[in-house]
């Protein structure tokens, strides 16, 4: 009866990673197609106006940084945190440019969106010092900070 009720826990656990494995190829392709089209549509909207603003660059730019970060989670299951604060970054300072437009002066608006960015900048070189010093082995050499260093205690040839 143990073995009978062992296999249903395997049969189960087999069916319910498939599930979840299905679910999450689906869903990153679903949001690939969104930022996809998102892109599309705002790239075509502003040709079809023949007018281009840094805020429409800016978001293109952030369109950019999501499907990296769709691509690299979909190749490694994994995220990297570094394009969430890339696209922060951007999302803010898009903000901040139509802040200028709309007031044409700064105000405390503006410094409070500069401390933001401030903290975010500081947040990715956090991140990316504790790359540096407790690497992550991932298997795709462009989300690798750094060369790691080869120990060796052997003298130099002289």
């Amino acid at each position: 009866m143990n073995r009978f009720l062992d296999g249903l826990v395997m049969l189960g656990d087999f069916v319910g990673n498939a599930l979840v494995k299905i679910f999450h190829t689906i869903a990153l392709f679903a949001i690939g197609a969104a930022i996809v089209w998102a892109a599309t549509d705002t790239y075509f909207g502003m040709t079809k106006t023949g007018h281009f603003s840094v805020e429409d660059i800016l978001l293109l730019f952030i369109y950019l940084e999501l499907g990296a970060m769709v691509g690299i989670y979909f190749k490694t299951a994994k995220l990297p945190v570094r394009f969430l604060i890339y696209v922060a970054i951007t999302a803010i300072t898009r903000a901040m440019i139509g802040m200028l437009n709309i007031n044409h002066k700064a105000d405390m608006d503006i410094v409070i969106a500069s401390a933001a960015i401030f903290i975010l900048t500081l947040s990715t070189l956090i991140v990316r010092y504790g790359s540096y010093k407790m690497p992550l082995d991932t298997g795709l050499e462009e989300l690798k900070d750094h060369e790691p260093v080869q120990h060796t205690n052997e003298a130099p040839n002289g």
